[in-house]
């Protein structure tokens, strides 16, 4: 082999492996596969120095794209309804299985005992045409991303199921306590929102999710008429619901599924300063899931009040927020919270619930 001839083996080898390497990073960090569709998108456009990647995904008929990613220089298209494939190059790849290479076009099936969708890669006409490299490099790329999509479509089915069986609960959980201690439908945007700005991954915002939702599930054992009590809560009475943290895991525990979000349900009403409940946990050492509900929850409570508390104004509080940040709550969370709130529809809290 000739040294030129043995550099150029040896460089489109690196590139294979970086390649390759590349793809299964982006696959084993993205969790929601529109986001994975559109980071593979943009991906495979470096890899193959091209300025036009389109990404089809198909329904079970193969006749319709559910998802849809064109990445076009820096111009980004996501479509993630329903339509008909009608287009010439999508429809030949849909109904040969097989690869088209025509000089400054690139496409594949992307095919797990079926097809589930595909890949096209587009150069300029003036551009060099796609090589024989190129095309094998694409195919081994594309049976990675299979198997990262499969994955995911998978996971969100699950995921469906699991949020269909935590709605359950909740609608539960919602004819056993007085609407007064139940919370808005806003309440688990703002934990999402919170752990947004904190710059949470997309699994710990879906583990808040699911804690949002169930962290009152212990609510569900305590006295209907402790709960509606409309005078101070006695000694006897206030320990009781200063129960209900404990009550809820002991309740959601044997639910494998939901064992990330047991700590957060746990702890949700410890404070930093480590005066809260059930373990007066204090700083750190409190989940930051945990930390974030605390104050979602107490700003919950203050705008929509309780049958015992008359309910504030907006604008009092936050300011009953600030004030109580690096005492009873996280001074991070505290910032991310009032950041947050700026952005959100907060006449959506003005309305009070019939």
């Amino acid at each position: 082999m000739s040294t030129k001839n043995y550099l150029t083996h040896t460089k489109k080898y690196k590139t294979l492996i970086s390649s390759i390497h590349s793809v299964y990073r982006l696959i084993n960090s993205t969790y929601e596969l529109r986001n994975l569709i559109i980071r593979l998108a943009k991906l495979l456009c470096q890899i193959f120095n091209t300025k036009n990647c389109l990404i089809i995904l198909l329904d079970a008929t193969g006749n319709y794209s559910t998802l849809k990613c064109q990445v076009s220089g820096k111009k980004r298209v996501v479509v993630d309804k329903k339509s008909r494939i009608v287009k010439g190059i999508e429809k030949q790849l849909i109904k040969t299985l097989g690869l088209i290479k025509r000089n400054n076009i690139l496409g594949i099936p992307l095919i797990c005992e079926d097809i589930i969708g595909i890949i096209i890669l587009r150069r300029n006409k003036n551009e060099r045409p796609f090589d024989h490299f190129e095309q094998e490099l694409l195919l081994t790329l594309a049976q990675q991303a299979v198997i990262g999509i499969k994955n995911l479509q998978l996971y969100e089915e699950h995921q469906k199921i699991v949020l269909g069986s935590i709605k359950s609960l909740v609608t539960l959980l919602d004819t056993r306590v007085p609407q007064e201690y139940t919370h808005s439908p806003y309440f688990s945007k703002l934990v999402m929102s919170i752990g947004r700005q904190m710059h949470l991954d997309e699994k710990q915002i879906e583990i808040l999710k699911f804690a949002s939702l169930l962290h009152d599930a212990g609510k569900i054992d305590i006295p209907p008429e402790i709960l509606a009590k409309t005078t101070k809560l006695t000694t006897r009475e206030y320990n009781i619901i200063k129960k209900h943290p404990v009550k809820g895991v002991q309740i959601l525990r044997p639910l494998q599924i939901l064992r990330p979000v047991i700590p957060i349900i746990m702890h949700h009403h410890e404070k930093y300063n480590g005066s809260g409940y059930p373990s007066r946990l204090k700083k750190g050492q409190i989940p930051q899931g945990a930390r974030i509900m605390a104050v979602a929850d107490a700003f919950e409570a203050m705008v929509y009040g309780r049958p015992y508390r008359e309910r504030m104004d907006i604008a009092s509080a936050v300011k009953e927020i600030r004030k109580k940040s690096d005492k009873q709550f996280d001074p991070r969370v505290v910032d991310a919270f009032l950041k947050v709130i700026k952005k959100i529809k907060t006449k959506n809290y003005l309305q009070k619930r019939e």
